[in-house]
């Protein structure tokens, strides 16, 4: 059933369950628990987003299709970012259809952000629904999803911590590249940090204010949690800023001015139209 990652306390000598990273084999198709995950992450958002979107008076059917769109821009997006990202080291020297192979990981959150927006947009605007009303009604289930490919990540041995000796390191088997040392358990930082987040969406959701507020907020809060998260990460071969910032970190400083800019500009009262109060 593929290679074991057995998770250990090293201070207190207890070996946990192991993990695997194949859920499935027979013969020649094998099924990773990471692709698993992802799309009970999808799933898991799609069906809550729908849900939550009968409150604004949106039609559930549309939010439903919505899906396939979000999804295509999300691999699509998420892949691209990767393959740009790591082309020297996993890609340069390998066949081209290597680009393609998702179902053992390399995605990266942000480009699936980024394409699942365009997507968004390009539905809603066919669609002629209004944008930040879908937007609000998605933004919580995002954090949702994202619980879930953390949890893929764990599993798939990728986005891995820097060395510890904390009583919670966990620790990969031989064939895993921070061998023999224990790690933090980065993926599940911030597997829980965005449950949170995913609660505090939902409520915030309850008695937002204007449209467009609960993905403001996510955007702000996401790219705050994903710093605090990064800061504990040792899979990064190069860092920026004198060696402290990844990736991720600067791509979060866009993303946290993008949710204040969004915040600011939604909740200023619409200007009167022509024949309106002065």
């Amino acid at each position: 059933m593929g290679a074991h990652l057995p998770l250990a306390f090293p201070r207190r000598r207890t070996t946990l369950q192991p993990v695997h990273k194949v859920a499935l084999q027979m013969g020649d198709f094998t099924l990773y628990w990471y692709g698993v995950l992802v799309a009970l992450g999808f799933l898991a958002g799609l069906w809550t987003a729908t849900r939550r979107g009968l409150r604004d008076g949106l039609p559930g059917e549309r939010l439903a299709d919505l899906g396939l769109w979000l999804m295509v821009g999300a691999i699509v997006g998420s892949r691209l970012f990767f393959v740009i990202s790591y082309w020297r080291e996993d890609f340069a020297s390998k066949p081209l259809w290597e680009i393609f192979m998702i179902r053992r990981g390399g995605l990266i959150f942000y480009g699936g952000l980024v394409g699942a927006s365009l997507a968004c947009v390009f539905y809603v605007r066919a669609r002629r629904l209004p944008l930040w009303k879908v937007a609000d009604a998605l933004a919580p289930s995002i954090a949702l999803g994202y619980v879930f490919g953390r949890l893929g990540c764990l599993m798939n041995g990728c986005c891995y911590g820097r060395a510890c000796d904390l009583p919670w390191a966990i620790h990969f088997p031989n064939d895993h590249s921070t061998y023999p040392q224990g790690v933090h358990p980065t993926q599940l930082y911030e597997a829980l940090m965005n449950l949170g987040l995913y609660g505090a969406l939902a409520w915030l959701y309850r008695r937002k204010q204007f449209d467009g507020q609960i993905f403001a907020a996510y955007l702000i809060g996401y790219a705050v949690l994903r710093s605090m998260g990064e800061f504990f990460r040792g899979d990064y071969a190069v860092r920026y800023l004198g060696g402290w910032a990844t990736p991720a970190q600067l791509f979060g400083i866009v993303v946290l001015a993008a949710g204040l800019g969004l915040w600011y500009t939604r909740s200023r009262p619409a200007a009167p139209g022509p024949g309106g109060p002065d």
